[in-house]
């Protein structure tokens, strides 16, 4: 197990390719002075995984929670939401489970309002990180973890309004760092990304590109509190996509995987980086 003063945090960005691999004027064009770093410092993963088609959400995040090609358990790539298939591969190989089962400490720290559970009571389709999460047996919204909203403060809706300042999101990372002494793993769901994404089309819309380069920026400042506050983080990200909004889809772009604070074992793909985490947190390899 990571030493329980490390305090390991994992930022899982959703739809947000490396960039080296984003054209010119994109949502990387922006000032991240902990971010860009940090990222530039790290590793540029495939997504793809030699399988045809765009790499998507639910198979992508599912590499990275189990450390197994669950694009080729699919036989393709598959998302957003994980289906039987590979809900089955998160109970059995998930990180949450996984460590639960050698009795660590792991928690999802999303904020979850009441509109997000009314939506599951009436129509079960919870993604990947919730899903794995529940699956180890543990709660949405953990009372000793400070909440973080996925969207970092935007609204997750045109025109993507700040409701809160960056600097209430350093004070968050500060927080955040402070409940994982107590945490093997922390993790954190950041899906606006994917969602800006989608935004993108020809001429890249000037809404998306502010509101993406603003969410990079809050990225940034909650990296920084963590940092400050003396956590160890990962960061990675599950497939393409806000980086070119040039594109309405996801990309073959490769994906940020990078780590503060702790040494990352190499790798070269969305799933040799899961078995990476796996391993910094002194789980067994797969077999």
């Amino acid at each position: 197990m990571l030493p329980r003063m490390a305090g390991l945090v994992w930022l899982a960005l959703d739809g947000v390719g490396h960039p080296a691999d984003a054209p010119a004027g994109s949502v990387w064009d922006t000032e991240l002075p902990t971010l860009r770093p940090l990222v530039a410092a790290g590793g540029a993963l495939d997504a793809a995984l030699g399988v045809p088609g765009l790499p998507q959400s639910g198979t992508g995040q599912s590499c990275w929670l189990t450390g197994q090609d669950a694009v080729r358990v699919m036989g393709e790539h598959f998302g957003p939401h994980p289906g039987p298939t590979l809900r089955r591969l998160l109970a059995e190989h998930g990180l949450p489970v996984r460590l639960t089962r050698v009795g660590g400490r792991a928690a999802l720290a999303n904020h979850y309002p009441p509109a997000y559970h009314a939506a599951q009571a009436r129509r079960p389709r919870p993604g990947c990180f919730p899903w794995a999460f529940q699956a180890a047996g543990l709660p949405l919204g953990p009372p000793d973890v400070p909440p973080v909203p996925p969207t970092l403060g935007l609204d997750y809706a045109a025109p993507w309004s700040e409701r809160t300042p960056p600097a209430a999101l350093i004070r968050l990372g500060q927080r955040l760092a402070r409940a994982a002494h107590t945490h093997d793993l922390i993790a954190a769901d950041l899906w606006l990304g994917d969602l800006l994404g989608h935004r993108g089309s020809l001429p890249v819309p000037a809404d998306a590109l502010a509101a993406g380069r603003a969410y990079l920026r809050r990225v940034d400042a909650l990296l920084t509190g963590l940092l400050e506050g003396g956590a160890a983080v990962i960061l990675s990200s599950d497939h393409g996509n806000l980086e070119d909004l040039r594109v309405k889809g996801h990309t073959l772009a490769r994906v940020p995987f990078a780590g503060a604070g702790l040494s990352l074992p190499p790798a070269g793909n969305i799933v040799t980086g899961g078995q990476a985490i796996a391993e910094v947190l002194g789980l067994p390899a797969p077999r």
